[in-house]
């Protein structure tokens, strides 16, 4: 049985520069505080804590006084940077610069259309940490948008302008964007008052066609990726829509021996949070099972 690691997949920039920054602290720090999860992977997050690095939310992060704490890559708030200089805290700002440059869009864009009493509106998951810090540009203004029902939030009679959180699907942007247009129509107002903004990393969505393409040259897929990953749960629909015999697995403990007989190959790809020692894990496994059978 031919096993093959998809090389395309794993951590893009922002989540690899993270990390690193985060190894560079700790090999001079026993210890180094990360803001929420540093990446959504339970066996990265197991790894590092391994080396010093200790995960905190909010209200634990505004106890702390006097030391370092890494930002991780997906942004943060304005009111985080303010609570560091209240509290003498270091930051380790290890910020995506797509999300940074995307923050800086949403606030002047926030600036400008609230003249005209527009509103702000993002694509993305709520709760997640990288909406959490584009919203806050607005001032926790900005309407946040998953399923076609969340687009009763908005005043059609109003502008709009719309984005993206950037690890969304883009068949999944750019069908919010069809129904908002189709919503604006119906309340009679004028398209010229919406304005969509594809803000989807390049990086990240270039993967899908990619992994579509890697999905069909093998006879199973294992998809490798924390359970918790919005770019994860996106990027397996691709996978499983191309190939129904595709499985996601957190890790080599989750695999099912009976998934591979009579398979002659086994294509492993995982989320742009998904380090390469897992999926090579992964793989020695599938391996270890085609020796065995």
């Amino acid at each position: 049985m031919n096993v093959t690691i998809d090389k395309n997949s794993g951590y893009c920039f922002g989540v690899e520069f993270a990390i690193q920054m985060a190894e560079d602290e700790l090999a001079h720090e026993e210890t180094l505080y990360c803001l929420g999860d540093i990446v959504h992977n339970r066996m990265e997050v197991e790894r590092l804590y391994q080396q010093g690095l200790r995960i905190i939310d909010r209200e634990q992060l505004a106890e702390l006084h006097d030391c370092k704490v890494l930002i991780r890559a997906h942004g943060e708030p304005p009111e985080t940077y303010e609570l560091a200089l209240r509290n003498n805290l270091e930051l380790i700002d290890a910020s995506c610069p797509v999300v940074l440059k995307l923050q800086n869009r949403v606030k002047h864009a926030y600036d400008s259309i609230k003249r005209q009493d527009g509103q702000i509106v993002i694509y993305g998951q709520p709760g997640h940490a990288e909406v959490t810090g584009l919203t806050g540009q607005t001032g926790n203004r900005a309407l946040i948008v998953m399923t076609e029902a969340d687009l009763d939030q908005i005043d059609f009679t109003r502008p709009v302008t719309l984005f993206s959180q950037t690890t969304k699907s883009t068949a999944g942007f750019y069908r919010m964007k069809q129904l908002i247009e189709e919503r604006i129509a119906l309340a009679g107002s004028s398209l010229d008052s919406f304005d969509a903004n594809d803000s989807i990393c390049r990086q990240v969505s270039n993967r899908e066609p990619a992994l579509a393409k890697f999905a069909v040259q093998h006879d199973i897929i294992v998809f490798v990726s924390g359970r918790k990953s919005s770019n994860g749960k996106a990027l397996f629909s691709v996978v499983n829509k191309t190939n129904p015999r595709s499985y996601f697995v957190e890790n080599e403990q989750e695999l099912d021996d009976e998934w591979f007989h009579g398979a002659e190959s086994v294509g492993i790809c995982g989320a742009t949070s998904t380090p390469m020692w897992l999926m090579q894990r992964v793989a020695d496994r599938i391996e270890q099972v085609a020796v065995e059978a």
